[in-house]
């Protein structure tokens, strides 16, 4: 048995032994609903009698109730049923019902038993005896509410997490790594430098506070210097479009449930008048949200004003449109549209999760047009870009092929095509078996490339993507002129190498556990008068960074010295320049360098800007002490 298939296994198996463990505990009126293996263990989700929770004190209960069942050696029997056998044996279950409710008729339904006593309706496969499970090594680490089938408006449910690994060793450095990754955690360390916030009032929509929009501006600039050396040209375009551009481009049938909707007013009528008849169909779901967003006294729309406009959750259909504007030749191609525009995307409250799942963001998104002999040429320059800029941050990546979805546009063909001619670049690039193929996770308009980007802890993160696009061209009926003078449709090529820069910003933040390169920082230099009367030179220090394109920050507070010291290194800015009588009669500068306790001084004024420059404009990961380095 392969590992993963052997993991899979026995933590699954393991879900129905803490199931069985809480129903003991909890008595048999606990509802249970799922239990699927993940990552690194397993949870099941219940419903608990009226009255009862589990919390953090129950879990060392409910592990030693779950290591008593495995010790039972109970044998796990499976058996195929009907439908009908199923609603009767799971009759005081009612989740388990609805899943079986939900089955065709003819489905092999499968249940497992453990020992007598406990039943679950499951796929299996299962081990064969509790016995197996024996050397399994497990912990329970987490409960919390979910809801039934992820809906909102279904039950409220307990979910319990455990981790199962098959030694003890394994599991011990699992949780090592757990506990690394909450101290790199990017929601504490954010607010600790003072970067984001979140507010209520908007929620998953992060605030970008003065330290960490320079940082934003930091990787925007980066990025921007890079495709601007590889022919990229930079768009905007409007952050609402009306649901006409979206029913073109196949949005408003793929992704509606994703956007954010406004209704478009121009043109106005007395409050007093019935909407009711205003509307063409006053039934339909799109009228009732109008017509419940207005309340008695305010205006209203004329009939032919009311349309639905939406705010983009991507760029493309705008990129097209930009393209679209004029007539086209060959010798433009490849045409390259860049655009950071702000994204907004719907989701549930309980997806949403610091700034890996936002609500708005921001990406560093392009759209090329191209003809079909380019594409090669093409994602080999795009893969270019992100070996570039994936190094300068010290991180490795894979690629991933993700083909044909379910709900696919275009023609099977034209999809086998661009299937096969992404499988070629990517054999040539990283060998045939280099790179992994996700079936039927394809964009809906066209196969993709992702890249998986690994951090510092090893754990991997889907930030780039290459989506090759034969559809919205087809969609916005975009052309160009070959060299017989004919007109031929381009293909599109989306790209993005940071993804969102939110979830990017977040990965590096604890990829660099807030220790960022010095080009990176929020302020890269933090300057320390020792008494008031240095403030004069500080000053002048101060004046000769910034005007070097330096990002400074000082304290001339009266106040002592170490404490100015110790709240900037809070902020963890690579230097902290101390600067007393010495270092004003000789123009030179003492430092404090971030993560070493050694001070390095007299270092001529000169000497430092120029080592500041060489980082910022060489993208070094890490902090130099002098030129030399």
């Amino acid at each position: 048995m392969e590992r993963e298939e052997f993991l899979e296994v026995y933590r699954h198996s393991m879900a129905h032994v803490l199931a069985k463990a809480v129903i003991e505990l909890y008595g048999p009126e606990t509802q249970y609903a799922i239990g699927p293996q993940i990552e690194d263990g397993a949870y099941y989700d219940f419903a608990l009698p009226e009255g009862k929770s589990i919390g953090e004190n129950d879990y060392k209960t409910i592990e030693d109730k779950m290591r008593e069942i495995v010790k039972r050696r109970e044998d796990w029997r499976r058996e195929e049923i009907t439908k009908e056998q199923g609603m009767e044996l799971f009759k005081d279950q009612k989740f388990k019902i609805e899943l079986i409710q939900d089955l065709p008729e003819d489905e092999v339904i499968t249940i497992y038993y453990t020992g007598e006593d406990y039943v679950d309706l499951c796929r299996g496969p299962h081990v064969s005896n509790s016995q197996e499970l024996m050397n399994v090594s497990y912990k329970i680490h987490a409960s919390s509410m979910a809801y039934w089938r992820g809906d909102e408006k279904r039950d409220r449910l307990t979910r319990v997490y455990f981790y199962a690994f098959p030694s003890k060793d394994e599991l011990k450095k699992h949780i090592q790594m757990i506990n690394e990754a909450r101290e790199r955690d990017h929601k504490k360390i954010g607010p600790q430098q003072d970067l984001f916030m979140f507010d209520e009032s908007a929620p998953g929509m992060p605030y970008w506070l003065p330290r960490g929009w320079a940082m934003y501006q930091a990787l925007m600039t980066y990025s921007r210097a890079i495709q601007y050396k590889h022919g990229y040209q930079e768009i905007s375009a409007p952050l609402i479009n009306n649901k006409k551009l979206w029913m073109v481009s196949g949005h408003w049938a793929h992704y509606i449930n994703n956007m954010f909707m406004v209704p478009g007013v121009s043109g106005f009528m007395a409050a007093d008048t019935d909407i009711s008849g205003i509307l063409e169909n006053p039934d339909d779901e799109e009228s009732k949200a109008i017509m419940a967003k207005l309340e008695k006294g305010s205006v209203l729309y004329n009939r032919e004003n009311i349309d639905t406009m939406a705010a983009k959750p991507m760029n493309c259909p705008n990129a097209m449109m930009a393209y679209k504007r004029t007539k086209h030749s060959y010798k433009e191609l490849p045409l390259r549209y860049s655009e950071y525009d702000v994204l907004h995307r719907k989701e549930k409250s309980g997806q949403m999760n610091g700034l890996f799942r936002v609500q708005e963001f921001r990406q560093d998104d392009d759209h090329t047009f191209v003809m079909e002999s380019q594409i090669k040429d093409e994602i080999a320059d795009i893969i270019a870009i992100a070996d570039e800029i994936y190094s300068t941050f010290g991180v490795t990546y894979r690629a991933e092929l993700s083909t044909r979805p379910d709900d696919f546009m275009g023609e099977i063909e034209v999809w086998d095509r661009a299937e096969a001619g992404l499988k070629e670049i990517l054999d040539e690039k990283y060998g045939e078996g280099g790179y992994e193929i996700n079936e039927g996770d394809g964009a809906f308009y066209g196969p993709k490339i992702d890249l998986q980007i690994k951090d510092a802890l090893g754990r991997e993160w889907q930030c780039g993507t290459i989506q090759l696009d034969f559809q919205l061209p087809h969609n916005f009926g975009l052309t160009y002129v070959t060299p017989e003078g004919n007109e031929e449709m381009p293909v599109v090529i989306h790209r993005a190498i940071y993804g969102s820069l939110e979830r990017f910003i977040g990965i590096i933040i604890e990829n660099f556990k807030g220790n960022f390169p010095f080009w990176l920082s929020p302020y890269q230099v933090a300057i320390v008068p020792i008494r008031e009367s240095h403030n004069e030179y500080a000053k002048k220090v101060e004046e000769v960074l910034i005007n070097n394109g330096i990002r400074v920050e000082a304290d001339y507070a009266d106040k002592n010295m170490r404490n100015k010291i110790k709240e900037f290194k809070v902020y963890k800015d690579p230097y902290i320049l101390v600067l007393g009588d010495n270092e004003a009669e000789n123009n030179m500068v003492s430092l404090n360098i971030r993560g070493s306790n050694k001070q390095v001084q007299n270092v001529p004024l000169d000497d430092f800007v120029k080592m500041c420059r060489k980082m910022n404009e060489e993208h070094t990961l890490e902090l130099l002490s002098s030129l030399e380095d």
